[in-house]
């Protein structure tokens, strides 16, 4: 580093690549002092003349203003505000065309000036070694200094740089062609410039500053020199006359043979660059307090009869700037503000000066010639070896042309300064500048519109993110909460409830077993769900209370009607209809066991009667083991629905299935007995005797058969009865009527097999045909004849079995 330091203060320069040598034309403007220019009738100043964001409004239309009064106030990074130029009033704030190639509007504050150009209150500092650094930060962001020498940057925040500086350069080349508003500043002010160094200097304490001077200016590079003598820190360097020698990379380079990285700024290699013009607005802002209202600008071209250098308020219009200096217009007159190389056509005169203008330009046609129309590229490599940035412009023109962004970035679009070095020297008279500032703009676009759509799926899924948390919140706030053990209190309501279940008088002993089932099943449910269903103990006992009350008021209603039938109310049809079935079904049942005894008793047997005998018993066995097993099934189907706790639909699909069990062993009984009258149909003897027998078993089959049926019958009637009469709840009623019919069978059962066990006796007990008395005559054998009427008898009264069966098993 010492070694590089002491190569500069030797006065080594180093060259850059590329580079031009334009005509100068500097001396046009150079022959007379800096001059102020009358007051203008209004003043249009643009709330954006820099890098950065827009101040917010502090004033009003129809407002009065002073000179240097703050219009604006910086409301985010890289703001700064602006200033009234002089004093006056606000007219409007409405939409003007921008200094800018393509004028497009922006919102501008018009003051109309009073003429008397009185200040506002100033607060000049005397001596800034005294401030802080943050004070002489906050002075240079009020006072709205920013960059005068290119692309207008905020000062303060080069100012405030938190990377270590070590070469502080002050750019003073000013080479482009027709410009000389630095050298004229430099000539005129270089005290106040070398006060603003100091500033700072003392802000950034960089090891050494450099004053990069063109050679063409020796009025300027004397001035200079005169100005910083005192201090040793400060180095007037001659630079050679090349353009774009006034880049800031480029004169870097120059002074220091430090290159900036592709992308990155001064500051990544310890260096920063300022203005000459910057400079000397930032001694005024802290040695006289004076915001940035003003700036020096060059006015200058063949049509300018007066050509030199002016101090143009900011917001002047220039019209008037050219109308001061003797405008006289050619036909198809252009006005380029800046230079001829990197300065742009306005597209009209009524634009107001900002703090970047240094040069307004009106050149006749021979002066500035109209460019040609463009032709084909030659491939002459002109551009390329004119670029002080290394790169290719061929290349990157026809990249721009087919807009291929991606090969505009890997070729670094992005490090070309628009110098319009390489248009300059192009044969085929190719615009590649405006190429490459439309792809610069498209890219741009593009890349914002990457971002609006990245800030856009970001909120998106923070949204989706938060929906769903939401959902699952409501979700949570409607699930139960986890199942608790029951309280105390819970768990001896329960018991206190089972206990009065098994505590009260039963009727008999399969009501206690329902009632025992009924309560297992309630305490079984709210012991598995503890903590997840509510305690319906109490609701329970009241319902089983009103079912208590409900049979007792049945049970006195049947008492009374039995016992006081005369004085009873009319009886139900329904009761009459049940009534009348049981009597008939005792009277059969009746006249049923007289004919088997007398049967039994009357009827001669024989040998072959003692063998129908034991088919028929032998039948009644197995009718007795189906109607057994029959009897099991019903009883388990009872059970089943006496412990599981019972709703209608489930009652009702029990109900279902024991009818259709009932049925299927009344279908067996019946094809057993067929299968007895098949027997007794083949083992029948001729004789009349056996006839006699044969007739007697058949109708002892019937009459069994009529009395299961009217029991049938009797038993529908009875759940008939349970389901209409009482208003007891329906599930009671289906469990009792379940009970009753397995009694039922239980009882027939029991009947039938005592009257199997007489039938045996009486037929064992029987003398056979060979012990017949003597004298008695043996019947004569049955005719042909007589077997066909026996069989349809027998058929016949299969027949009417079978029809009585099924009319008992629909009733």
């Amino acid at each position: 580093m010492e070694k590089l330091i002491a190569q500069i203060k030797q006065g080594k320069v180093w060259p850059f690549p590329g580079g031009i040598h334009p005509p100068g034309q500097k001396t046009i403007s150079t022959g007379q002092a800096i001059t102020r220019l009358p007051l203008p009738d209004k003043l249009v100043v643009p709330l954006k003349q820099h890098i950065g964001a827009n101040g917010k409004l502090i004033v009003d239309k129809g407002q009065q203003v002073l000179k240097g009064q703050a219009l604006t106030k910086p409301v985010a990074n890289w703001s700064v505000p602006i200033h009234a130029p002089t004093s006056g009033v606000i007219t409007d704030i409405c939409q003007m065309p921008s200094a800018h190639p393509s004028a497009l509007p922006e919102l501008s504050i018009i003051i109309e000036p009073d003429g008397q150009d009185r200040w506002c209150t100033l607060n000049p500092v005397p001596t800034p070694s005294l401030l802080s650094h943050e004070q002489l930060i906050d002075i240079i962001h009020d006072r709205g200094i920013a960059g005068m020498g290119g692309a207008g940057f905020p000062t303060y925040i080069k100012a405030d740089s938190r990377k270590a500086i070590e070469y502080f350069i002050v750019n003073a080349v000013e080479c482009e062609p027709y410009i000389t508003a630095d050298d004229m500043l430099m000539r005129e002010y270089a005290s106040g410039i070398i006060a603003g160094i100091e500033i700072m200097q003392q802000l950034l304490t960089p090891t050494l500053t450099i004053v990069g001077i063109e050679d063409n200016k020796p009025e300027a590079i004397a001035a200079m020199q005169t100005a910083a003598a005192h201090n040793d820190k400060i180095i007037i360097q001659t630079v050679p006359t090349v353009y774009p020698s006034g880049g800031e990379k480029q004169l870097i380079q120059l002074l220091t043979n430090k290159e900036v990285p592709s992308g990155g700024i001064p500051a990544d290699i310890g260096v920063l660059v300022q203005n000459v013009g910057t400079l000397f607005a930032v001694n005024q802002a802290v040695f006289e307090g004076k915001p940035l209202i003003e700036r020096v600008i060059t006015v200058t071209g063949n049509t300018i009869h007066n050509p030199g250098n002016v101090w143009a308020l900011l917001g002047t219009e220039i019209k008037h700037l050219l109308d001061c200096q003797g405008f006289s217009p050619v036909p198809q007159q252009r006005v380029v503000m800046g230079g001829p190389m990197m300065g742009f056509t306005l597209p009209t005169v009524r634009i107001g000066v900002v703090k970047t203008t240094n040069c307004i330009l009106a050149p006749d046609h021979e002066e500035l010639a109209e460019p040609g129309p463009e032709k084909a590229c030659i491939r002459c490599s002109a551009c390329a070896d004119a670029c002080p940035a290394s790169l290719l412009p061929q290349q990157l023109q026809w990249f721009a042309k087919s807009k291929e962004y991606d090969k505009l970035k890997e070729h670094n679009l992005f490090d070309c300064i628009e110098c319009g070095a390489c248009a300059y020297v192009c044969p085929s008279e190719i615009p590649l500048v405006q190429y490459y500032r439309v792809a610069k703009v498209e890219i741009k676009e593009q890349q914002a519109e990457q971002v609006k759509a990245e800030r856009a799926k970001e909120r998106f899924e923070l949204r989706k993110q938060r929906l769903e948390r939401e959902q699952e919140a409501r979700q949570n706030r409607h699930k139960r909460k986890p199942a608790t053990e029951k309280s105390a209190d819970e768990k001896q309501k329960i018991a206190d409830a089972l206990a009065r279940v098994k505590s009260k008088p039963a009727k008999d002993d399969d009501k206690s077993a329902v009632a025992a089932a009924i309560a297992r099943a309630k305490a079984k449910k709210q012991n598995q769900g503890a903590g997840l269903e509510p305690d319906n103990s109490d609701v329970a006992l009241e319902r089983a209370a009103r079912k208590e009350q409900a049979r007792k008021y049945k049970e006195q209603k049947a008492a009374a009607s039995t016992t006081d039938g005369d004085k009873a109310a009319p009886a139900d049809d329904k009761k009459a209809a049940v009534a009348a079935a049981i009597a008939r079904a005792k009277a059969k049942k009746a006249a049923s066991s007289t004919t088997d005894s007398e049967t039994a008793t009357t009827t001669p047997a024989d040998d072959k009667k003692a063998a129908v005998a034991a088919a028929i018993a032998r039948a009644k066995a197995k009718k007795a083991a189906k109607a057994e097993q029959a009897d099991s099934l019903e009883v388990d189907q009872t059970q089943s629905e006496t412990a599981a706790p019972a709703d209608d639909k489930k009652a009702a699909v029990a109900a279902a299935i024991a009818r259709a069990k009932a049925k299927k062993a009344a279908k067996a009984e019946q094809a057993d007995s067929l299968e007895v009258d098949q027997t007794q149909s083949e083992t029948a003897a001729p004789a009349d005797d056996k006839k006699a027998a044969v007739a007697a078993a058949i109708a002892r089959a019937k009459a069994k058969k009529a009395a299961k049926a009217e029991q049938a019958d009797s038993l529908e009637v009875d759940q008939t009865q349970s389901e209409t009469a009482a208003p007891a709840d329906d599930k009671k009623a289906a469990v009792a009527a379940a009970i009753a019919r397995a009694k039922a069978k239980k009882a027939a059962k029991a009947e039938q097999v005592s009257s199997v066990e007489k039938d045996n006796a009486v037929d064992e007990t029987a003398p056979t045909t060979k012990n017949q008395e003597p004298g008695t005559e043996a019947q004569p054998e049955q005719t042909a004849q007589d077997k066909k009427k026996a069989a349809v008898a027998a058929a016949i009264a299969r027949a009417k079995a079978k029809k009585l069966q099924q009319e008992g098993s629909d009733k």
